[in-house]
């Protein structure tokens, strides 16, 4: 082969190693691909209107009776749509002397943005967060294994959170630091004796209400949000002028937490991210602390 054949293979050759080069590239990561969705995605992208409002699905409910094992029975919220793939999962826990009936307002807020939601009743009205926390914990296991067919066909067992109110919320602390396996948890107004919770590993939030007097956030939310070193992530807000039983009125501030929070933990939809981190500037948020990782 004659010189001037030589230097057009080796041309060529060269091209075809170039090329090879810039197909081979991404598939080892050496190009960064664009920001993937979340496959668990679900309703329209969010804008700071929708996320203070109820959400796009509509929903249907069944009771759950109070002779199941391990809590009180309760009311299960959940979307009617079977097109939209299935959904994260939310077990909802009254405070002290309150019923399920009480957060109707806030478990259907919570479940039209995409939630099977669970309001449970407790074995009694005056049970402490101890107990709470670990009815809370059967709760989720009844969601993953006896709920109704209508349920189970819409819900994802894999991706459930814990929340609660007063007590409740008190019992949903116990509940996040005793299974890691749950997705995230959102504390309403928390009430508990003990303070510090380095065990928490899951991403967790606190929602606070600024004049709360039956757990007040000085003695209560904020130890609770400083002490959970341990939690992936965290953050707390303080509802500004709100008082104990704003869980109660659904308040639309609360309700833009713990959604935006579910979304982002529960849902890994990073479309919510805008809405925790930086810290959201509201005259409705009298405090906002978090780790901001987004």
């Amino acid at each position: 082969m004659d010189e001037g054949a030589c230097s057009v293979l080796r041309s060529l050759s060269l091209r075809i190693a170039a090329v090879a080069a810039a197909v081979t590239l991404p598939l080892f990561g050496l190009v960064a691909p664009a920001d993937a969705e979340s496959p668990y995605e679900r309703g329209p992208d969010p804008t700071s209107a929708s996320v203070l409002d109820n959400g796009t699905f509509s929903l249907s409910s069944t009771s759950v009776s109070s002779l199941v094992t391990g809590f009180g029975g309760g009311t299960i919220y959940y979307p009617t749509t079977t097109t939209a793939g299935t959904f994260g999962g939310v077990v909802l826990a009254p405070g002290f002397t309150a019923s399920s009936t009480s957060y109707a307002s806030v478990a259907r807020r919570v479940a039209s943005h995409g939630f099977v939601v669970f309001a449970i009743d407790t074995n009694s009205r005056y049970d402490q967060p101890e107990s709470r926390g670990t009815q809370i914990l059967a709760a989720v296991r009844y969601l993953k294994s006896s709920a109704s067919s209508a349920v189970a066909t819409r819900l994802d067992e894999s991706r459930i959170a814990v929340s609660g109110h007063s007590m409740g919320g008190g019992g949903t602390l116990e509940a996040a630091n005793q299974d890691s396996s749950i997705k995230a948890a959102v504390a309403l107004q928390p009430w508990h004796t003990d303070k510090t919770w380095p065990g928490i590993q899951i991403p967790t939030m606190i929602i606070g209400a600024e004049n709360d007097s039956v757990a007040p956030v000085a003695s209560h939310s904020i130890p609770f949000y400083t002490s959970a070193t341990g939690a992936r992530e965290k953050a707390y807000g303080e509802i500004n002028n709100g008082d104990h039983f704003i869980a109660n009125t659904d308040d639309d501030w609360q309700g833009r937490l713990f959604v935006t929070w579910l979304k982002r933990y529960v849902d890994e939809d990073t479309r919510y991210s805008q809405f925790l981190c930086p810290a959201p500037s509201s005259i409705y948020l009298s405090d906002y602390r978090n780790t901001c990782p987004d």
